[in-house]
């Protein structure tokens, strides 16, 4: 596994590519109500992309066929955007990756579609605090495998499974790149945090088996048993000055 470092001039391309992953995300997000389309949604995420001089680098990755991934209720990633109307109630979880100047930046949040019920809510406010237990567990000296430690035993306490198929990634000039991050307790401590790594904590909860399955268009990922799931996604990196999450900005 060799995990790229990047230099003060790639951080600072990251920088600018998170904080338009996370734009593109908060507004796409304000776009969340009942009667409205996903494909509305990622026409948008596309057009908003371009205006910025940047690419949705999900389009045409490996075939998928849209700009950015809508994942409704058990839906767990990976979703395609199509003509599904939100409904009342409905929690959708939108990923959203900008390539500007060559640089990824990888960020997702969950959604209401008008009132959700209060288990929804508590997947979604999971799985959220789920991902910040991750981020508080990346210290220099620290390891790899902390990450998946904490979010899985923040899981079991409040109840929720952790799915393993699926994992954040390094990234950078590439779409992803290593090291895998686990989101789930494992044995293996992982290679060591050190300034210059740049990945994803991206930590999805079901609210039952953690185990999913794929649809016939191949990409997208149901849980087995057709209940909740919930996931929450930030980029960042060690610089100097400490750990940095490139995709975290306010815009209200």
């Amino acid at each position: 596994m060799a995990i790229k470092r990047k230099t003060k001039q790639e951080l600072e391309r990251m920088r600018e590519a998170g904080r338009l992953a996370a734009e593109t995300l908060w507004r796409a997000g304000k776009m969340v109500k009942p009667g409205v389309t996903l494909i509305e949604i990622d026409q948008f995420v596309y057009d908003f992309t371009i205006k910025n001089n940047a690419v949705p680098a999900p389009l045409n990755y490996h075939g998928f066929p849209k700009s950015a991934c809508t994942s409704v209720n058990e839906v767990v990633t990976h979703g395609i955007p199509d003509e599904y109307v939100l409904k009342e109630g409905d929690v959708v979880n939108i990923d959203i990756t900008s390539r500007l100047k060559g640089y990824h930046g990888d960020t997702s949040r969950m959604f209401f579609a008008g009132d959700v019920s209060e288990e929804a809510r508590d997947i979604c406010k999971a799985a959220r605090e789920s991902m910040w237990e991750g981020i508080r567990a990346v210290k220099i000296g620290g390891h790899f495998g902390d990450i998946g430690n904490v979010i899985q035993d923040y899981a079991d306490e409040a109840g929720y499974s952790v799915v393993r198929d699926y994992c954040g990634h390094g990234i950078g000039r590439g779409f992803h790149e290593d090291p895998l991050v686990l989101h789930y307790a494992s044995n293996k401590r992982g290679a060591k945090f050190q300034e210059g790594m740049v990945f994803t904590i991206e930590p999805m909860l079901n609210e039952g088996t953690h185990k999913v399955k794929t649809l016939k268009d191949g990409w997208t990922v149901v849980t087995a048993d057709g209940k909740l799931s919930a996931q929450e996604e930030h980029t960042m990196g060690l610089t100097e000055t400490g750990l940095e999450i490139f995709t975290d900005h306010q815009f209200e």
